[in-house]
C-alpha cells in the first residue's frame, strides 16, 4: 500500500479476552473492580466486568502503527465517544478510513468500532502522520515523472 488517499478504509477484527483485561490493569494498575471483579460488576448498571477504555485506544494505536498506514505512522491525537460497553470476550471490529490528507503528510482518520452484533460501541477520529516509507515512495516517484 503505498499510496494513501481520502476514503481508503482498513477494517480489523480484536478478540478482546480476560488476559488482555487483566494485563492492561496489572501494567497501567488501573484495577477498578468494574473490570475486574465480577462481584461488584454485577451490582452495577452493567451486570459484568467491562474493558478498560484504554484497550480500545491501545487497539486503534496498534493498529495505526502495524497494520494500516503501517510501521513508522505517528499517532498525534484521538477524540473517542464511547456509546456502549466492551465485555470481556466481545468480538470487535475496528474500521479506520482516512478521511482527509492533511499538510505536512498528515492525515485524519475516522474510526467505528463495532461489537458482534454491530452494535456502535465507540468511534472517534485520529489524526496521523503518514509513515516515511510512503513519503519517500512518493518523492522517488515524482523525481522519476
Amino acid at each position: 500500500m503505498n499510496e494513501f488517499h481520502e476514503n481508503m478504509s482498513y477494517t480489523a477484527e480484536v478478540l478482546i479476552g480476560r488476559a488482555m483485561v487483566v494485563a492492561y490493569a496489572e501494567l497501567l494498575g488501573d484495577r477498578n473492580p468494574l473490570h475486574l471483579d465480577r462481584d461488584f460488576a454485577a451490582k452495577t448498571k452493567f451486570g459484568k466486568p467491562i474493558v478498560h477504555g484504554g484497550i480500545l485506544f491501545g487497539q486503534i494505536s496498534r493498529i495505526l502503527g502495524t497494520e494500516f498506514p503501517g510501521a513508522g505512522t505517528v499517532y498525534l491525537s484521538q477524540l473517542i465517544n464511547f456509546h456502549s460497553p466492551v465485555f470481556i470476550d466481545d468480538k470487535l471490529r475496528f474500521e479506520l478510513t482516512i478521511t482527509e490528507r492533511l499538510p505536512k503528510d498528515g492525515a485524519t482518520v475516522s474510526v467505528q468500532i463495532t461489537n458482534a452484533s454491530h452494535e456502535l460501541v465507540a468511534d472517534g477520529v485520529a489524526r496521523i502522520k503518514l509513515p516515511n516509507w510512503c513519503l519517500l515512495r512518493r518523492v522517488e516517484r515524482n523525481a522519476v515523472e
